[in-house]
């Protein structure tokens, strides 16, 4: 039977997990944090627009940095998965993000990367224990 990927992810961490077949349960291969997705936007600028003693609003970035971090993690899961089938270490991919940080995931895939993926769960499930995951996606992964 072929391997299957489960990414579960948020803006600030993403679990990689492999399903072997049927009966073979999860088996997490990888994890990913990102601490700079949990800070503050204020946090993040260290140069703040504007000068002392001006009285006249400041320019405000292109993009909020903290959406900016998110978009750098995204791209980083996305190379994971890049690598992941270019070594052919799975056939098929599920993805679990929230709906916002899905879009961002399903923009930075290539192509054929985008292909494997069979299902996509807009959830946040991050932080949900190895048997409760696979009892919510049992629909999607053979178990």
């Amino acid at each position: 039977m072929a391997i299957t990927w489960i990414l579960v992810a948020n803006a600030s961490l993403a679990k990689l997990y492999a399903n072997l077949g049927p009966n073979k349960g999860l088996k997490l291969v990888k994890e990913l944090i990102h601490p700079e997705s949990r800070q503050k936007n204020a946090d993040l600028v260290t140069d703040r627009p504007g000068s002392m003693g001006s009285t006249g609003g400041s320019m405000q970035p292109q993009t909020e940095p903290k959406h900016y971090e998110a978009k750098v993690f995204a791209q980083e899961i996305a190379q994971t998965l890049y690598h992941g089938r270019a070594k052919n270490a799975f056939k098929r991919a599920i993805i679990v993000a929230p709906p916002a940080f899905m879009g961002m995931l399903n923009n930075m895939l290539d192509a054929p990367t985008a292909q494997l993926i069979s299902d996509r769960f807009e959830k946040d499930y991050t932080k949900t224990p190895e048997p409760e995951l696979a009892n919510r996606l049992s629909s999607a992964i053979y178990l």
